[in-house]
């Protein structure tokens, strides 16, 4: 599965996402693995300028803090996919593709990225379904 390069055997996006996610962002938790709002604490494979914030956007691979949910799942680090933002990125044919709010689905494993809960609220962008199958099998709509 791996490319012999540095972090490879994720799929590359066929769009191009605008990063609007900053370090500290709080992000909705879409998936019951008992969060509701967690915290952005760092990106996974950012290789950015010394002295700039680390950004993300949908498809990328994130460290969360839950800071509301379950007592089990509170003030508890979790690896986490981003699923939906509220900034628009564009499409290769063109569209561009905006959500009412940025989310994120928690993973088990950064290797598998198998997801943590059993369902996804709300919908899912096509691009995750490229590189995360795993995570669009409990997906309800994929837009």
């Amino acid at each position: 599965m791996g490319t012999g390069r540095k972090g490879g055997g994720l799929k590359p996006l066929k769009a191009k996402i605008s990063k609007s996610l900053n370090v500290g962002s709080y992000i909705n938790v879409t998936d019951n693995s008992g969060g509701k709002i967690a915290k952005i604490i760092s990106v996974r494979g950012y290789h950015g300028i010394k002295g700039r914030q680390p950004k993300c956007g949908v498809g990328d691979t994130v460290f969360i803090v839950v800071k509301k949910g379950s007592p089990d799942t509170v003030h508890k680090t979790f690896p986490a996919v981003i699923v939906r933002q509220k900034k628009a990125y564009r499409r290769l044919d063109g569209t561009r593709v905006s959500f009412e709010d940025n989310a994120c689905a928690v993973i088990k494993d950064i290797v598998k990225y198998e997801p943590q809960g059993t369902i996804l609220r709300g919908p899912l962008p096509r691009e995750i379904s490229i590189r995360f199958p795993h995570i669009t099998k409990t997906a309800s709509k994929i837009v």
